[in-house]
């Protein structure tokens, strides 16, 4: 995707979301990133939409593709994108309020099916049945971490991917929370992203696509193929 292309992209996914705060309960949609993605200073707003960009770029390389599931999808900001370049997009949270209220203002295309984790479990999908797997930001909120990423593995093809993002959890990254305000001084955490790179080393192959940014790094965002 080329810069116009993005830019256009984001704004069209940005526009969405601040109508849709505008519309919600203070706090109802800060674990799914809504302040992030929509804050008014502008290197936090970058930070996060560059996480963003960084991933379509790295999953555009190979595209296209057959089946791309989309582990805690939240608002859906990054669903248009993959039914771009897949034929069956499954987008998949336990909390599904903020992408029912991002439909209010974003038609998202047919080839999305979305799916409540608490009446469609992670199992009820086919094994080896996905090219790609996103799971941004996501993972630091899991209980049970090592039954997750197995469940998420037996999902891909033969040298399928499961791409992941998430914070370092560094003084840097709880320095910066801080400093966006309260929507970021939560502690509902589990882990940072050194251990979740750590348990998927013992279960899949890992590739670095990008440290947001070095010498302070915030955001660790790589990928494990089977």
């Amino acid at each position: 995707m080329n810069n116009a292309d993005f830019s256009a992209y984001k704004s069209n996914i940005g526009v969405a979301i601040r109508k849709v705060l505008s519309e919600s309960e203070s706090g109802r949609l800060d674990e799914a990133a809504f302040p992030a993605y929509s804050h008014p200073n502008p290197f936090i707003n970058w930070l996060f939409w560059q996480r963003l960009r960084k991933t379509m770029d790295y999953i555009e390389r190979a595209a296209p593709y057959q089946r791309v599931l989309d582990f805690g999808c939240g608002s859906g900001v990054l669903l248009p994108f993959l039914s771009s370049i897949a034929s069956n997009v499954i987008a998949w949270d336990i909390d599904l309020f903020p992408f029912e209220r991002m439909k209010a203002h974003i038609d998202f295309p047919p080839n999305i099916e979305v799916h409540d984790t608490r009446s469609f479990p992670l199992d009820k999908l086919p094994a080896a049945s996905f090219d790609v797997i996103t799971a941004l930001d996501v993972l630091e909120h899991i209980d049970d971490l090592s039954a997750t990423l197995k469940s998420l593995l037996r999902l891909l093809k033969p040298s399928g991917r499961l791409i992941v993002s998430g914070p370092t959890e560094n003084i840097f990254y709880k320095l910066g929370r801080r400093v966006a305000g309260r929507e970021y001084t939560g502690d509902y955490h589990e882990r940072g992203i050194v251990e979740i790179k750590y348990r998927l080393a013992s279960l899949a192959r890992i590739e670095q696509i990008a440290v947001l940014y070095p010498p302070m790094p915030l955001f660790d965002l790589f990928v494990a193929i089977v």
